[in-house]
């Protein structure tokens, strides 16, 4: 069948259903925690007589046309009571349903959110969700909950260096993940080197991570999409929690602006390892400082039944200094502005203004002359989404964005030099338009079909560099302000299909192509806060990558239980790679540096899930590769990429001793990452010199690791207000000496003889909180 007969088909049954909605009428509202007022993303509602339903939006608002009549409707959010109404609809009706949290039971605890199959009945495919609740449960490292480390306990998600927040999704770069909080990109998403998020999980309401079926209303980045969504606050009474741990604090606070009308939330946190310091009484400690802190807040209202208002914003900053000689901040700030507005019962809208930016500051005052060098980048974008509930079965999405990309990647002073040293700033638009229909096909198919169209702009002033073959500067040419000298226009299909097997069972298949015109300079798995990022230019072209995947999806005695296999293949082209001794700090000829070739990935995923009970977790595990082949690196000969992993096992428990006692444990065991080894030495002078072999053709030693802890709440009492819980765990309860780096010395004592040194991050690290809410 020609293309052009499918999409004559497709809009038929848009019309069609079009047409039968005309005679119907529309049940619309919001679903809320009936405590504090907080919209649930994900609930359901089921129409009993119909045998059909839907489920709220990102901002917990729902929309069903159905024909006029009585009906029994039954609205449902996990770890909430079902609530069951009766409604009799003759015309456009709106209903908004307020659902009480369930008492925590011995035999009831639940680790999940959404609906209870909605793993099986969506055609989303590739997904993970998490809520605050589950993120709150789990062992980590020095007692802060932390979401980024909770995600990479899932399968398909890769971390090769440990401690960092940084991660790989099936095969992809680290750069190559959107991470958005409340829809602001947040580009440098780690505190101290990495081992922490920047996201507080106090704040945190709901965190979906798409790995490669990415809606296509995201796009500029290849690999995944990390959706992060804050609290709105408690629209019903004043409320406050925290904690007091061994290496940072936190405080959040929220409360009505007006009653069930709007709210406001604000979360901080604060680490205070650099007071500690301030106790010795060695100058060359106490005159040191190592920090970080961060701020969530955000506001919302809502001015009638059509029209509700949020802003919020995220500011956090690290600092790290050597008394007076040394001394590196780096930091986040985004900021956005949300209106949502009903033109209909079926037609909701979204305006967005958002700001981003991440900047760093490197000074060195040691001596004379002093140094200080400062890079930062930051965007300034504007979208519209449309959702149109056409019907029961169909629904479609439609939208526009535009990002204004500002880059300075570098400007070095010195102090007793009349004029600096800065590298030529970056500037350039990126646009992106979508289309996106999800129709349901009879009882058993859904399908979800979108289409999304990127454009990119460099924009001047610029100094562009021609390079020939042998990577030598041949011409160099200038662009005058605010001309528009270079632009890209691409094409993303993205196509996804759910099949029911039966109630409890469903397959799935998808397809998606994604661009990408920003990416990170780096040459290290590390991963450091002296991000260099780069635009797409007339010489690097956006990076391109196409995925496949297929999938089994089961759950097993009443949800309780949910089991899937997943497979996935992607290939990539005009991917980037650095020779091991590039410059990448402070080069304005970056261009000379950069090595564009093409890379593939392939794995399977599994994930066995129990959601409820006294015992519940998961296990997940993944089998996969990842490959790199770029004509100047390795010889032209393909290698494995940095974040190459073939093995990945993640086993997550939490078990209810009694209603005020909890254990949880998480244990991961992970191939050993890819390294280039010396193979031999040769004298050179008085030195003695390593020769490499291939690229990443070794591996360090195999990782494990077990972390364990107990949560103990206080006992209940009639009439108090105040709960309390002590929060004690071990990160590597059993002492595993897992290998950070490896390096290779000669013995000084022994010619010719090469001695291997294991540098370890992490023994045994514990750690003590104490959390409370009044």
């Amino acid at each position: 069948m020609e293309i052009k007969t499918l999409i004559a088909c497709f809009i038929l049954l848009l019309i069609s259903d079009n047409t039968e909605a005309q005679t119907n009428v529309t049940l619309s509202g919001h679903i809320k925690d009936s405590k504090t007022g907080e919209t649930l993303i994900g609930a359901t509602l089921y129409v009993q007589e119909l045998q059909s339903g839907t489920a709220t939006n990102a901002y917990g608002f729902y929309s069903l046309t159905l024909p006029k009549g009585k009906y029994t409707i039954q609205f449902s959010y996990v770890g909430y009571q079902d609530q069951v109404k009766t409604v009799n609809v003759s015309e456009n009706q709106k209903l908004n349903i307020e659902l009480i949290p369930k008492n925590i039971e011995l035999n009831a605890v639940e680790i999940r959110g959404r609906a209870a199959n909605h793993n099986i009945s969506s055609t989303q495919m590739g997904m993970v969700e998490m809520d605050a609740k589950t993120i709150k449960t789990m062992p980590v490292l020095l007692g802060e909950s932390d979401v980024m480390k909770s995600i990479q306990m899932m399968p398909g998600i890769q971390t090769p260096v440990e401690g960092s927040s940084g991660f790989s999704v099936r095969g992809g770069a680290t750069d190559q993940n959107l991470v958005l909080l409340d829809e602001a990109t947040v580009y440098n998403p780690s505190h101290l080197m990495g081992f922490f998020s920047v996201f507080n999980a106090d704040a945190i309401k709901d965190v979906t991570l798409y790995k490669g079926d990415i809606p296509a209303s995201a796009g500029g980045r290849l690999s995944s999409l990390l959706d992060v969504r804050m609290r709105d606050g408690n629209t019903k009474e004043f409320k406050a929690e925290g904690g007091i741990g061994i290496i940072a604090s936190r405080l959040t606070l929220e409360a009505p602006i007006k009653k069930d009308k709007g709210s406001f939330i604000i979360s901080g946190r604060r680490t205070y390892a650099d007071m500690f310091l301030k106790l010795s009484s060695d100058s060359s400690i106490n005159n040191n400082k190592l920090y970080f802190y961060d701020l969530n807040a955000k506001a919302n209202y809502e001015l009638n039944s059509n029209n509700r208002f949020f802003i919020s914003g995220y500011f956090g900053k690290d600092a790290y200094g050597y008394a007076d000689d040394f001394g590196m901040n780096w930091g986040n700030a985004t900021f956005t502005f949300r209106w949502n507005h009903l033109f209909s019962d079926r037609l909701f809208s979204n305006l967005t203004l958002l700001y981003s930016k991440y900047n760093y500051q490197v000074e060195i005052n040691e001596g004379s002359p002093d140094y200080n060098w400062t890079s930062y980048l930051e965007n300034l974008s504007a979208k519209y989404d449309f959702t149109w509930f056409l019907s029961p079965s169909s629904k479609i999405r439609f939208g526009a964005q535009a990002i204004r990309h500002f880059i300075q990647p570098g400007r070095f002073e010195v102090s007793d030099q009349p004029s600096d040293y800065k590298v030529p700033d970056n500037k350039a638009m990126e646009y992106g338009t979508y289309l996106l229909a999800e129709q349901k096909i009879g009882a058993k198919l859904s399908v979800n079909a979108g289409l999304r169209m990127s454009a990119f702009q460099n924009i001047g002033k610029a100094t562009v560099f021609r390079i020939n073959e042998d990577y030598e500067v041949t011409d160099t040419i200038h662009y005058k302000n605010n001309d528009i000298f270079n632009t890209y226009t691409r094409f993303e299909p993205r196509f996804s299909a759910r099949y029911m097997l039966n109630e409890h069972t469903s397959i799935k298949g998808s397809y998606s192509r994604t661009y990408q015109y920003i990416q990170l300079a780096s040459n290290s798995t590390a991963g450091t806060p002296l991000d260099v990022w780069f635009p797409a230019s007339e010489y690097v072209k956006p990076q391109k990558c196409d995925q496949i995947s297929a999938g089994w999806f089961r759950n097993f005695n009443n949800n309780q239980y949910e089991a899937s296999v997943e497979t996935f293949y992607k290939w990539m082209d005009n991917q980037i790679d650095f020779d091991a001794n590039a410059n990448l700090m402070l080069n304005d000829q970056l261009e000379k540096e950069i090595r564009i070739g093409k890379a593939y990935s392939y794995g399977i995923e599994f994930l066995l899930r129990k959601n409820e009970g006294r015992l519940n977790g998961w296990l997940g595990y993944t089998w996969s590769k990842a490959r790199r082949k770029i004509p100047d690196i390795n010889n032209g000969r393909k290698y494995p990429a940095n974040y190459d992993i073939p093995h990945n096992l993640n086993i997550v428990l939490n078990y209810r001793i009694s209603n005020r006692i909890n254990i949880s444990s998480v244990w991961n065991y992970r191939t050993g990452a890819p390294i280039t080894y010396p193979t031999m030495r040769f004298k050179h002078a008085q030195s003695s010199l390593p020769v490499y072999g291939d690229k990443n053709s070794s591996r360090l030693p195999d990782y494990h690791r077990l972390d364990v802890a107990v949560s103990i709440k206080n006992k209940d009492k009639p009439g108090r207000k105040w709960e309390g819980e002590w929060h004690i765990g071990a990160y590597n309860a059993y002492n595993r000496a897992n290998a950070y780096s490896v390096q290779f010395e000669e013995d000084p004592d022994t010619p010719n003889k090469i001695n291997a040194y294991k540098t370890v991050m992490f023994r045994i690290v514990p750690s003590v909180t104490y959390n409370f809410k009044f």
